[in-house]
């Protein structure tokens, strides 16, 4: 075989089996290209195919599908009819402000403006029950419960407590400190207003501040004619719940407490039920209203020492102690506070201490199942 070389070009002749061969290579070369470029838009045809179908049947990203971790509370915060109102606070204020305060009206009691509910006249038959609240939440949660008692014959009272709900939230250091000495001389002052002399039924709830209401208790027994208790720390091996470790937290709890949501939280992740919409907003509305109920629970979970208060309580109603009488009503689907807290409470004084256990109500059994604690008031009282 002979190489040409033809000047000035340069260009280099093959010969003419080199040039088929390599005529057929690149035609077999260009046959691949093809095919595999064929195979290639098939699949990205595919892929697209799939992708459109998947838009189809999967729902749209909506920032506003849920406020919480709780998957019961999904629909807590929905999107206005109005596109312009979407996430406008102020607007959200307008509608809200005017829910939860179902028979509540503002007293002046030293100092503070409280927030009172009252049902029920002051000549009823029967006598007068108060209800107090624990923390995060107010007295919104009894509001069933004080009506229908009052239907049977009762007066009732259900304040929020300083700091909480609708009542006043000083700020720390001006007046008011958060701390459980300070609620009870407050609370000792809101009776006197309300004229409460004669002994009196007392039912008491929850966490932090509903503790100060059973320690108050324990200081002016000769004040209570008998004692209801709803789910409520009452030894000291009883859990403390997340959301008061996070507050104790130094800037993490700034953080939290600030969380609009924060008490139809706590409520939802202790119930195994939905709190509607038009709840949600009421439990929500003082932490939308202003910084200063966040702030107040901030200030009350780092000034109180958990196990000195409950070791206040589980010692003070124990046998030879305590012997007005005391009944548990207890929320057995309780996420906080597991049944066996009531069952070792009531082995400390099982003279004065009986036991209701409410099945299917959680943590505020006055909020998921009220009609069997007014049945369960009404036969004890």
């Amino acid at each position: 075989m002979v190489w040409t070389l033809l000047s000035p070009a340069l260009n280099l002749t093959l010969p003419h089996t080199i040039t088929t061969i390599t005529t057929k290579t690149n035609s077999h070369n260009r046959t691949q290209w093809w095919c595999t470029t064929q195979r290639s838009r098939r699949n990205t045809l595919t892929r697209a195919n799939a992708a459109d179908k998947n838009k189809d049947t999967t729902p749209d990203f909506s920032p506003f599908a849920f406020v919480t971790d709780n998957p019961s509370s999904r629909d807590a915060i929905q999107l206005p009819e109005s596109p312009a109102e979407d996430g406008n606070v102020g607007q959200m204020l307008y509608r809200t402000e005017d829910k939860g305060k179902e028979y509540g009206s503002y007293i002046k009691s030293g100092k503070f403006r409280w927030f009172v509910r009252e049902t029920g006249l002051a000549e009823s038959r029967r006598g007068t029950i108060v209800f107090l609240h624990g923390a995060p939440t107010q007295s919104y949660s009894y509001r069933v419960v004080m009506s229908k008692m009052s239907d049977f014959g009762f007066h009732c009272f259900a304040p929020d407590w300083i700091g909480f709900g609708f009542s006043d939230k000083p700020q720390p250091g001006y007046g008011f400190d958060y701390t459980e000495k300070e609620f009870h001389e407050e609370f000792d002052k809101l009776l006197d207003v309300l004229g409460i002399k004669a002994p009196f039924f007392l039912v008491v709830q929850g966490f932090l501040v509903g503790s100060f209401g059973l320690t108050w208790a324990l200081k002016n027994p000769s004040k209570i004619l008998k004692l209801a208790i709803l789910n409520s720390p009452l030894t000291v091996s009883s859990p403390i719940p997340g959301l008061f470790q996070q507050l104790r937290i130094p800037l993490f709890g700034e953080f939290t407490c600030q969380n609009a949501v924060m008490a139809e939280r706590f409520i939802e992740a202790g119930s195994a039920y939905v709190l509607k919409l038009e709840k949600a907003d009421v439990y929500r509305l003082p932490y939308l209203s202003s910084g200063g109920p966040g702030f107040a629970l901030l200030e009350a979970a780092r000034k109180v020492n958990f196990r000195d208060v409950l070791g206040q309580i589980a010692t003070g109603f124990s046998s030879g102690r305590w012997d007005k009488p005391v009944l548990l009503v207890w929320g057995i689907s309780d996420k906080y506070l597991p049944q066996s807290v009531a069952e070792e409470f009531q082995k400390g004084n099982p003279t004065a201490i009986k036991l209701k256990l409410i099945e299917g109500a959680g943590h505020m059994p006055q909020e998921d199942w009220p009609e069997k604690v007014i049945d369960a008031l009404t036969k004890y009282f």
